[in-house]
Parts: C-alpha cells; sequence; structure tokens
C-alpha cells in the first residue's frame, strides 16, 4: 500500500486579540491589561484610542511590550498625534488611523480622532473608510473584517443614549458589513453590544475583551 501523501501544512486560521480602550494615561490599568493578554495568550493587542490623559503618561505601551505582544491602535481624542508618533517610535507599535493592517487573515481598519477632537470631517473620513475596504474586497485570504475606532457610530444604542455618533462609522458598516465593529469612548455604555446586518457592533471600555477571530 503506498504512504498516504503528505497533508500540505494548513495555515494559520486563528488570532485572539485583546482590544482595550480609555486607559487614559492609568499605568497600573495598562499592566493589568498587559497581564490579561499574557495570560490568556492572546496573538495581538488593539488599543481603541484614550490610551493618554489629561497628566502625563508613564510606561502605557512597556508591558504590552514587555509581554511581547503585538499591539496596533487608533488615537482618540485624549491622545495627541505628537504622542501617537512617539508611541509608534518608541514601541514599535503601529497606528492605523486611516488605514488598514491584516493579521493571520483579519483585516483591521481604523479611524481615529486624535488632538482632542470630539468628531471628525464625516465625508472624509468615510471616503478613507471606502477606499480601504475597497482594496480589501478581492482579497480572497481575508477571512475576517474588523472595523476599529474610538468613536461610536450613529443610530446604535450608546447614540440613542444621547452621545453623538459618527456618520461616516454608519454608512461603514451598513454599506460593507464587517464582521466587528470595535469602540470605545463612552465609558457609562461599555460593555453593550448590538448587531447591525451582520456586524457585531462592542463598546470594549478599559477592562478589555478576549476576542476570537
Amino acid at each position: 500500500m503506498a504512504d498516504n501523501p503528505k497533508k500540505p501544512e494548513e495555515k494559520n486560521t486563528h488570532l485572539r486579540i485583546l482590544a482595550a480602550g480609555d486607559i487614559h494615561g492609568n499605568s497600573d490599568l495598562a499592566k493589568k491589561l498587559a497581564e490579561k493578554a499574557e495570560r490568556n495568550n492572546v496573538d495581538l493587542v488593539v488599543l481603541l484610542g484614550d490610551i493618554h490623559g489629561a497628566h502625563k503618561s508613564k510606561n502605557i505601551i512597556a508591558p504590552f511590550k514587555k509581554a511581547n505582544k503585538k499591539v496596533i491602535f487608533v488615537p482618540g481624542n485624549w491622545d495627541s498625534s505628537f504622542e501617537s508618533l512617539m508611541s509608534e517610535n518608541i514601541y514599535d507599535i503601529r497606528n492605523i488611523d486611516g488605514l488598514y493592517t491584516m493579521y493571520n487573515g483579519v483585516a483591521f481598519i481604523g479611524l481615529g480622532n486624535p488632538d482632542f477632537k470630539l468628531s471628525v470631517d464625516e465625508r472624509k473620513s468615510f471616503d478613507k473608510l471606502k477606499g480601504n475596504f475597497d482594496k480589501l474586497y478581492s482579497n480572497k485570504s481575508i477571512r475576517k473584517k474588523v472595523l476599529i475606532s474610538h468613536l461610536h457610530a450613529s443610530g446604535t444604542k450608546t447614540d440613542q443614549l444621547g452621545f453623538p455618533g459618527s456618520s461616516a462609522l454608519r454608512k461603514a458598516i451598513d454599506h460593507f458589513q464587517p464582521d466587528f465593529f470595535l469602540h470605545a469612548h463612552i465609558h457609562e455604555t461599555e460593555g453593550i453590544e448590538e448587531k447591525i446586518g451582520k456586524t457585531k457592533v462592542i463598546n470594549i471600555g478599559s477592562h478589555g475583551r478576549i476576542i476570537d477571530l
């Protein structure tokens, strides 16, 4: 009997992330989140803005790097462009504001609002999001798409509680139906979830969430 042919090497089709937002310069919280990432053996840490706070922040990214975790982020209104650039250069992490990146077949599309902006230019923001989703459209290696932002989208449960959301983000969800939309920003609605079409929308918040993709 002939030997069984060698099976082709299976592609890595799993990605475990720790998503968190609204750290606000709290180094103790950053350390706890890094420990959570290490304890749960996550592949990637996704930070959803407001990493920094009103006071000078120290050692916010360092715990994640000490745990040997890859980090991507979008800036929130408490994150200055200077702080974001310094974090990228010092810690070798990636800011995907207006960009996208891929890990293990999962595409992350980002939109930030740095420099104390509580809103974005909706038309320009949607154009950026559309451009990135269009680039990913024909990529057959993508298993899932995850839209990340600090701000929430308009017409969601969080928006209905009286905090205006972004129409550009909502339009992107409606048009492109990513598998997930992850955001932070509104502390009072941390943990709230809903479905918009096939998109699962989650307000992640500062406690962080482990998500298997």
